[in-house]
C-alpha cells in the first residue's frame, strides 16, 4: 500500500466515505460487457451449481445444475454456459480494421472490438480458468462424449482467465479488483474482497455511511456473499432441503413434482445472485462516470490485437492449451508479464497526478516551475553540431535524482532530459534543476515551435520512462537441457571391461 492510499484510507474512516485516489479510470469499460456470477457447491473442487449470466441489465438468465455431483449435469451447465458466452464472443468478430506495421509498410488487420467479461471478485476468476481446464480437454466421442461447443467453451474460458493476468488487460476483470483501484475505503484489503461492502463505502444506498453501512451488507441475509462459495447458513438451512427435495423428487419418477422442485431451486439459487446482479451494474455504472486515461486505448488495443489473434488460430483448428507450460514457455510469459507490468504502471503514472504523486514522494520524480531556458543552445563538442536546449526547474519537492540521470515528462514522450546540475537552496526549501534536452526538437540546429518548455510552464519529470523495451532472448526448447524440457542426453550402452582392466581393479 502506498502512502497516498493508506492516507486516503484513514480520510475514508473520517468522511464514512470511501476516498477517490485517482483522477482518472485506468481501464476500459465495454459497451456492452458480459456478467457472470457463478456459484460452486461447497466442499467439492470445481462442480458449480449455478450462474448468473448475461450482457443486459434487464434479462439475466438463470444457469442450475440441480445436482453438482452429477457428470452430465455439469457438462450440461457447460453447454448452456457456450449457448451464453461462445454468441456474445462471435459478435465482435464483424468488422475488422486495418492497422499499419513495419512502419506502414505492412497492413495488418484486427477486430474492431473485443469482449469484456466481468466477474465479481478474484475467487471468480479462479472459477473461469478452473472450469475452463476441465472442460478444454473433453472429448466429443467415444465414451463420455460432450456437445463439441464444451472443449470449445474451455479453451476461451482459458483464454480469458490467462489474459486476467496480464497488467492493464480488460478482458476479464474482477470488479472488487476495479473498485478498488479507484477508491480507497476504510476497511481493509481483505475486507474490500466482499463486493457489497466496497460497495456500501463507495455509494452507500441507506442513508448510512462508513464502517456501519459496510456491517449492514456483510449481513448475508441482505446481501449474500458474491460466490462463488454460498454461505453455510444459507447451505444448511435452504439450499440442502432444496436439493434433496428435488433429488427425491427425480428418483420417484414424477416429472410433474420433479418440475416443482426445480423451480424451488432456482428461486432459492436466484435470491443468492440477484443482489450480486444488481451491484455488479453499480459498479459498471460507477467506473463509467470516471474520465478515462489517455492510454487505456492503447491497452483496449493490445486486447483486440490478442483476441484476434486467439479466434484465428481458434478457426484454424489450434490446439488446447496446455495443462502447464514447459521451461522456455513458462520464462517466456513470466517475461511477458513482468515487461507489461512495468509498463502499466508507468502509464497509469503519466495518465494521473495521483498516481505520480506517489512517485514524487519516493524521490522519482518531482513537479516544477521552468525559471530559465536556452531553447538555441549549440553543443559543439563532438564530431557534428547538435542543438540541445537547457532549462531550469525549480521546485519545492525533494530532488533524489543524481547529476546525469536521463528523465522524462508525461507531456513530452517523445523527450529526454538529462540532469546537468541540482542545487538544493535549504533556506528558501526549493531546488533548482537544470536539464540539457534532446528528442522531440526538430530536424534543424533550430527548436520546432513548442518543442522546448518556456519559462513560466509547470512540469513534472519522472525517471519512469514508457520508452519501447526490447524482448529478453531465451533459447529455444532443443537448446535447453533434457531437465527442462529439451532433448534426452543420447544414452549410450557401456563397453564390456577387458581381461587387463579387470586385472587393474582388483589390483
Amino acid at each position: 500500500m502506498s502512502t497516498l492510499t493508506a492516507l486516503a484510507r484513514a480520510e475514508a474512516v473520517a468522511a464514512g466515505r470511501a476516498q477517490r485516489i485517482t483522477t482518472v479510470r485506468h481501464l476500459h469499460v465495454a459497451d456492452r460487457p458480459l456478467v457472470l456470477i457463478p456459484l460452486s457447491m461447497a466442499g467439492e473442487a470445481n462442480a458449480p451449481l449455478a450462474a448468473l449470466v448475461g450482457d443486459d441489465v434487464a434479462a439475466p438468465r438463470l444457469l442450475l445444475v440441480p445436482q453438482p455431483r452429477n457428470r452430465d449435469q455439469r457438462f450440461g451447465f457447460a453447454a448452456e454456459l457456450a449457448e451464453v458466452l461462445l454468441p456474445y464472443l462471435d459478435s465482435f468478430r464483424g468488422v475488422a480494421e486495418p492497422v499499419a506495421v513495419n512502419r506502414g509498410r505492412e497492413v495488418r488487420y484486427r477486430y474492431a472490438d473485443a469482449p469484456q467479461v466481468l466477474v465479481p471478485n478474484p475467487a471468480g476468476i479462479g472459477f473461469v480458468r478452473m472450469f475452463g481446464r476441465s472442460t478444454r480437454f473433453r472429448r466429443t466421442d467415444g465414451d463420455y462424449p460432450v456437445r463439441p461447443d464444451v472443449p470449445l467453451l474451455g479453451r476461451w474460458l482459458t483464454f480469458l482467465a490467462d489474459r486476467a493476468e496480464h497488467p492493464g488487460s480488460g478482458m476479464l476483470l474482477a470488479m472488487t479488483d476495479a473498485l478498488g483501484l479507484h477508491w480507497a475505503t476504510g476497511q481493509s484489503a481483505l475486507e474490500d474482497a466482499h463486493l457489497a461492502a466496497l460497495m456500501a463505502w463507495i455509494d452507500p444506498q441507506e442513508g448510512l455511511t462508513g464502517a456501519d453501512a459496510a456491517t449492514i451488507a456483510e449481513d448475508p441475509l441482505r446481501w449474500p456473499p458474491a460466490g462463488p462459495v454460498t454461505d453455510p447458513t444459507f447451505d444448511n438451512e435452504v439450499l440442502a432441503p432444496a436439493t434433496a427435495g428435488y433429488e427425491e423428487a427425480a428418483a420417484g419418477g414424477d416429472e410433474a413434482r420433479r418440475e416443482r422442485a426445480r423451480g424451488v431451486l432456482e428461486e432459492a439459487v436466484r435470491s443468492q445472485l440477484t443482489p450480486t446482479w444488481e451491484l455488479m451494474w453499480r459498479g459498471v455504472a460507477l467506473l463509467r462516470q470516471l474520465p478515462v486515461g489517455s492510454r487505456v486505448a492503447g491497452r483496449w488495443a493490445e486486447d483486440r490485437d490478442v483476441f484476434s489473434t486467439f479466434a484465428l488460430y481458434v478457426d484454424g483448428g489450434g490446439h488446447p492449451q496446455p495443462r502447464r507450460d514447459g521451461a522456455v514457455n513458462a520464462a517466456h510469459r513470466l517475461h511477458r508479464l513482468e515487461r507489461a507490468s512495468q509498463s502499466y504502471a508507468v502509464q497509469r503514472a503519466y495518465d494521473d497526478p495521483l498516481v505520480m504523486a506517489d512517485h514524487r514522494l519516493t524521490g522519482e520524480a518531482f513537479v516544477g516551475e521552468v525559471t530559465l531556458a536556452d531553447p538555441h543552445r549549440i553543443d559543439d563538442s563532438g564530431k557534428r553540431r547538435v542543438l540541445r536546449p537547457r532549462i531550469q526547474v525549480t521546485t519545492a519537492d525533494v530532488v533524489l535524482v543524481p547529476v546525469g540521470a536521463v528523465l522524462h515528462s508525461p507531456g513530452r514522450p517523445g523527450q529526454q532530459a538529462r540532469v546537468v546540475f541540482v542545487t538544493p537552496d535549504a533556506a528558501a526549501g526549493r531546488t533548482d534543476v537544470v536539464l540539457e534536452l534532446s528528442g522531440g526538437l526538430g530536424r534543424s540546429l533550430s527548436p520546432a515551435p513548442g518543442s522546448v518548455p518556456e519559462v513560466g510552464d509547470r512540469l513534472c519529470y519522472t525517471t519512469l520512462s514508457d520508452s519501447f523495451m526490447p524482448p529478453g532472448e531465451f533459447p529455444s526448447r532443443d537448446e535447453t537441457p533434457w531437465t527442462h524440457g529439451g532433448p534426452p542426453k543420447a544414452y549410450e550402452e557401456p563397453a564390456e571391461p577387458s581381461a587387463d582392466d579387470a586385472r587393474e581393479e582388483w589390483a
